[in-house]
C-alpha cells in the first residue's frame, strides 16, 4: 500500500545507512567535535558511520577523545522543511528525546520560522520520541511498518504518541563518566558508580529523561539483569515480539545478549544495531542496550519514581 506521508527522523536512531535507505526514511544529522583541540580532534558529522567506522570512533574515545555533540542547526532544519513543503505528501519528523536534547524544540522553532516565511501552515508534524538510540531505533523500525500500512499522517502521529510509551529500555554503560561530562547524570552518582567498580544500568523516564536502575558487579551479571528485565517487562499483546539490541563497539557482547534473550523467549525477533557517534559521545565504548515492546509505561505499576538521584545495588 502506498505511504501517505514521508517519514523523517534524526541520526540518533542508530539505523545503518543501508537499512535507513531501504526503509525509505530520511534523517537529519547531528555533529560531534572536540572544539578545544586545534585540529578539531574527534570531529565529524553523524552520518551513521559512513565516513568513519564505529571501531575507529570508539577507539579514539578509549584513547582519551571527548567529543561534544550538537543537534542539527536551524539552517539544516529549515532547509529540510522547505524541501518537505514542496512535496505532494505530508512529512512527519520523529526526534530524539527532549529529555536529553534540544532537538525537538529546535525543530519546532525552525518549522514556525519557515511557516512565517512562506505565509502558510505546512503539513509537517514534529513528534518527540521521548527516547533515543536503540529505543528510537525500535520505535522508528515499527513506525515504518505503520506508515507502509497506508495510514494518514494524523493517525500516524497519534500512533507514535502512544507507542513511544510502550517501548521499554534498559542499557548498561561501562562508566558514568561520559554521561556526567555531558550533564546527563549528577556527579555524585557517577563518582559512587566508579568507586564501586560497577556497571550502571539505566533507562528512560516517561518524560524522556534518564533514570538510574541500579548497578551490578561485572558485565555478565549486568547482562543477566537485562535479560531478567526483558522477561519481566515484555508483552506481545499489542506489539511485535521484537527486541533491539545495541552495542557500542562490543559486538560480541551484543550477540551474546541476543542469544540470552532467545533462550527466554524463542518467539523473539532480534534487531541488532550499533550505537551511533552522537549517543556514543556521551556513553562511551562498551554500552549495551536492550529495548522491547511492553505495557504502557505511564501506568503506575510500570512508572519509575524519579529521575536519576541515587544509587541502588541491583
Amino acid at each position: 500500500m502506498s505511504a501517505k506521508f514521508n517519514l523523517m527522523t534524526d541520526s540518533c536512531c542508530d539505523f545503518s545507512a543501508q537499512d535507513i535507505e531501504s526503509a525509505n526514511i530520511s534523517y537529519l544529522p547531528f555533529t560531534y567535535t572536540e572544539a578545544d583541540k586545534p585540529d578539531g580532534g574527534l570531529s565529524g558529522v553523524d552520518d551513521l558511520f559512513q565516513s568513519r567506522s564505529a571501531h575507529d570512533f570508539y577507539d579514539q574515545i578509549r584513547w582519551g577523545a571527548a567529543p561534544l555533540t550538537s543537534q542539527p542547526s536551524q539552517m539544516v532544519y529549515e532547509e529540510a522543511f522547505r524541501k518537505a513543503a514542496e512535496l505532494d505528501k505530508p512529512t512527519v519528523l520523529v526526534t530524539l528525546s527532549s529529555g536529553i536534547s534540544g532537538a525537538y524544540n529546535g525543530a519546532v522553532t525552525a518549522l514556525h520560522r519557515v511557516q512565517e516565511e512562506l505565509g502558510r501552515e505546512l503539513p509537517i508534524y514534529i513528534v518527540d520520541s521521548l527516547l533515543g538510540s536503540t529505543a528510537q531505533y525500535l520505535l522508528i523500525e515499527e513506525a515504518a511498518r505503520q506508515r507502509d500500512k497506508g495510514i494518514s499522517a494524523e493517525d500516524f502521529v497519534k500512533w507514535v504518541e502512544g507507542a513511544r510509551f510502550h517501548v521499554h529500555v534498559i542499557f548498561m554503560v561501562d562508566s558514568l563518566d561520559t554521561l556526567r561530562h555531558g550533564g546527563r547524570v549528577p556527579k555524585s552518582v557517577a563518582l559512587v558508580s566508579g568507586a564501586l567498580d560497577a556497571k550502571p544500568l539505566l533507562t528512560f523516564n516517561v518524560d524522556g529523561s534518564l533514570a538510574f536502575l541500579g548497578v551490578t558487579r561485572g558485565r555478565k551479571k549486568a547482562m543477566r539483569k537485562m535479560v531478567d528485565y526483558y522477561a519481566k517487562k515484555h508483552s506481545n499483546s499489542e506489539y511485535p515480539a521484537v527486541a533491539a539490541v545495541g552495542n557500542a563497539d562490543c559486538e560480541h557482547d551484543g550477540l551474546r545478549l541476543g542469544s540470552m534473550l532467545c533462550d527466554v523467549d524463542d518467539t523473539i525477533r532480534l534487531l541488532p544495531s550499533t550505537i551511533g557517534p552522537t549517543i556514543g559521545s556521551h556513553v562511551g565504548p562498551g554500552m549495551l542496550s536492550c529495548c522491547f515492546w511492553g505495557d504502557d509505561r505511564r501506568d503506575k505499576k510500570n512508572a519509575l519514581a524519579s529521575k536519576v538521584r541515587g544509587v541502588r545495588q541491583a
